[in-house]
């Protein structure tokens, strides 16, 4: 349920709200890797922490803003509910796992498949088409993330760049899942995806031996931050297409790199700042050439 004063900033039309959503949701996800660094912990416990906090965040949030309440709201969702946060639960988690055991290069490179795969299960569980348009712009979003980690790939392992295939693959498959339960509450499964990934985690992490600083940074990545990003990017797939949300959520990998300079003071060598533009660039195109024109908009309201 949206606030009054929120419909006010909103687009009118489905499709502004859908890539508002996961544009938003990209912004709000590019910070995790600074949250990571910043919370001085290892993988394990940094993955309870952030499941702990949008477990507590999300509960909270559908008591306040959901009429059937937190528990109603579990119990319509049904199983859908339960698997999509199992697959939020396996992308949130190995991905934590991947940054921690390999090169952030390999991982991002691996990670940039996202749309095509969300794009291939889409239809091959829903038929549902992608555009050529579409199809462009995922190919310059591949060719820039390429030009990005081409300087910087390593050779990983198997077994470690295998955490990175897990995510991915978890991703695309829960695109295709939100996309095709569209009435499905996104707090609920962000939420439950928390509560499994804080279950799963507790046993190796140590929660006693946080320092107050770790505690008050996965506080405002997991109550703030992380929960509100994923929400806004299954929320765009009620509006969008599943690739089309995927695609535009990639920019989170472009503005990652630009929060740890300003925040870390790493330089972002030039490959970086060649293969964002490519990848901004390709972004801005598709949703200039496909954006809807207010006459053409009018005439068919008419």
């Amino acid at each position: 349920m949206t606030p009054p004063f929120v419909k006010k900033f909103l687009p009118e039309d489905a499709q502004g709200k859908g890539r508002l959503a996961a544009l938003g949701g990209g912004l709000l996800l590019s910070f995790d890797s600074v949250f990571v660094r910043l919370s001085g912990t290892g993988a394990a416990d940094t993955a309870f922490l952030f499941g702990l906090f949008s477990a507590i965040s999300m509960a909270l949030l559908i008591q306040l803003t959901d009429r059937r309440g937190l528990a109603r709201t579990l119990k319509e969702s049904g199983w859908p509910l339960v698997v999509s946060a199992l697959l939020l639960m396996g992308s949130a988690s190995t991905f934590v796992l991947s940054i921690k055991h390999t090169s952030v290069a390999n991982t991002v490179f691996i990670m940039s498949s996202r749309p095509i795969l969300t794009a291939l299960a889409a239809w091959i569980l829903l038929r549902e088409k992608t555009v050529k348009s579409l199809w462009l712009a995922i190919a310059g979003v591949m060719f820039g993330i390429f030009i990005v980690v081409s300087g910087s790939l390593t050779g990983g392992s198997f077994f470690k760049d295998g955490f990175a295939v897990i995510a991915v693959a978890c991703l695309a498959l829960n695109g295709a899942l939100w996309r095709r339960y569209k009435e499905m509450s996104r707090l609920a499964v962000v939420g439950l995806g928390g509560f499994f990934i804080a279950l799963v985690m507790f046993i190796p992490a140590s929660p006693s031996q946080f320092s107050l600083r770790t505690w008050l940074t996965m506080a405002a990545m997991g109550l703030v931050s992380a929960p509100l990003g994923r929400v806004l990017n299954a929320l765009s797939s009620r509006y969008i297409p599943a690739a089309e949300m995927a695609t535009l959520t990639i920019l989170s990998a472009v503005l990652a790199p630009i929060w740890a300079f300003l925040f870390f003071n790493e330089q972002p060598p030039a490959a970086t700042l060649i293969g964002g533009a490519v990848i901004f660039g390709s972004i801005a195109f598709y949703l200039l050439t496909t954006a809807k024109a207010p006459g053409r908009q009018l005439r068919a309201n008419a």
